[in-house]
């Protein structure tokens, strides 16, 4: 299987703190690749850098073989054009219908369109997320799994390569985000898509992912499928994967707690490329 996402030694820093250290990755063509991790460790910044929302200090990524490349911007209209996003907070405008949040994208990524083309794929995307009929309905009428769907109706309506979802099950109750995770699995049966998840749920990343990567002090600590996860003996992957308060990863944050402490009792840098 063909990478349709590679990137090599990635490094960026965020006032004075090192986000990603040198990462290195490589996504497959037509897999749900999902991205764990703690909060603030870098996922999120990660997609920004993938989507070219984001320059790099160092390191270099490829979509499909083609390099990014942030001083043209007919390229990186190209390359972002083969995407969708669904954002954490589903980034929906209250003042618009449901149908014409989701026209919003094709208007913008799809302009050669003729109009009653853009109205079928409106209605097909919300077909495909379980919300047939809804175009006319107002944002604020939705429930919080309503709206998810209707932001990820928008993400799939170009026909993108490659879909990034930023926390999709977050702020949803057990019910809404098992069928959030169910239509994520359906999704990928029915469309050819990449599929690449942030998310800090590990019961959602083992029921999606084909592969999942969890990232550490800016780098990926593991990289392989559900079923290795869940045997892995890395003591900082398992610590995390079951959720326990003690081990190597508490360890290491009460140190950097210490030191930051003392440097500050001492009038020193809290933070001097830590």
């Amino acid at each position: 299987m063909a990478a349709i996402i590679e990137v090599y030694d990635l490094h960026k820093v965020l006032n004075k703190k090192k986000v990603l250290d040198g990462l290195s990755l490589s996504i497959q063509r037509g897999e749900t690749f999902v991205l764990i991790g703690q909060s603030g460790v870098g996922k999120s910044v990660l997609l920004k850098h993938l989507i070219g929302l984001m320059r790099p200090d160092k390191g270099e990524i490829f979509i499909d073989g083609i390099q990014l490349d942030y001083d043209k911007p007919e390229i990186m209209s190209s390359l972002r054009s083969r995407f969708g996003m669904l954002f954490q907070g589903g980034a929906l405008f209250d003042s618009l219908t449901v149908g014409e949040n989701i026209l919003f994208a094709l208007e913008h990524l799809r302009p050669e369109m003729d109009q009653n083309e853009k109205l079928e794929r409106m209605r097909r995307s919300l077909e495909l997320v379980e919300l047939p009929g809804i175009e006319d309905l107002m944002i604020a009428s939705l429930s919080g799994g309503m709206m998810k769907r209707v932001a990820l109706a928008r993400a799939i309506v170009a026909e993108p390569e490659i879909v990034l979802f930023d926390e999709p099950t977050t702020g949803l109750d057990p019910i809404t985000t098992a069928t959030i995770n169910d239509l994520i699995v359906d999704l990928k049966k029915k469309l050819a898509m990449t599929f690449v998840v942030v998310t800090h749920d590990i019961k959602s990343a083992l029921f999606i992912g084909d592969r999942i990567g969890m990232l550490y002090r800016g780098q990926l600590l593991f990289e392989g499928t559900p079923e290795e996860l869940k045997k892995t003996n890395n003591p900082y992957v398992k610590q995390f994967v079951e959720g326990r308060s003690q081990g190597p990863i508490t360890e290491e944050y009460q140190k950097q707690l210490q030191t930051m402490k003392t440097l500050a009792q001492s009038g020193g840098e809290v933070w001097k490329n830590k």
